[in-house]
């Protein structure tokens, strides 16, 4: 479930337009690397939190909680966004291509929808298996970006990426409620 959610909650979000833009500025594989090592954090402190989270609360609260979160997320999914990257994120100094991107990624990711997400499905299932499907699902959702960076050097169709992203976030809040 983690890797589903996560890879959708990344579609169409502006850290994948960070991964993207980076994608055309320097090579893929320093690019995907440094988002990797970025997201690995990242997951890792969301899976903290809602590990932390199921321990000090009970299951029926946090799986409508986590379900109310999902269906926010849905509508956070949906507003607009400034779909330009700062200009300081993309390390225009002489730091590496890796370090460049996994400090743009992380701080554009930091708080994000799929770090909420993650540390909701946290909150009601494994830690190992949460954090792993989270990672990978980021990863992969931004390994596209990188990819479609590289060929085209153009942005992804915003708009039907985010409703998708928002009818999924959906569908996943009204099943936790209903489960809950």
């Amino acid at each position: 479930m983690a890797f589903g959610a996560v890879f959708v909650a990344e579609l169409g979000d502006k850290s994948q337009l960070v991964a993207l833009t980076l994608a055309t500025k320097f090579r893929p594989l320093p690019v995907l690397a440094g988002i990797a090592v970025a997201i690995a954090v990242l997951q890792a402190l969301a899976v903290g939190v809602g590990a932390a989270m199921s321990e000090a609360l009970p299951d029926r609260l946090i799986t409508v909680v986590a379900g109310l979160g999902f269906l926010a997320m849905a509508a956070w999914t949906l507003r607009p966004e400034d779909d330009e990257p700062e200009d300081e994120a993309l390390g225009r100094g002489r730091r590496s291509a890796a370090v460049t991107a996994g400090s743009a990624f992380f701080l554009s990711e930091f708080g994000d929808k799929t770090q909420l997400a993650t540390l909701a499905l946290a909150s009601t299932n494994g830690v190992v298996g949460t954090w792993i499907g989270a990672s990978t699902g980021e990863l992969a959702a931004d390994a596209i970006a990188v990819a479609v960076g590289v060929l085209v050097g153009a942005r992804l169709p915003d708009r039907p990426l985010r409703y998708l992203s928002a009818a999924l976030f959906a569908v996943f809040g009204a099943v936790l409620l209903f489960r809950g």
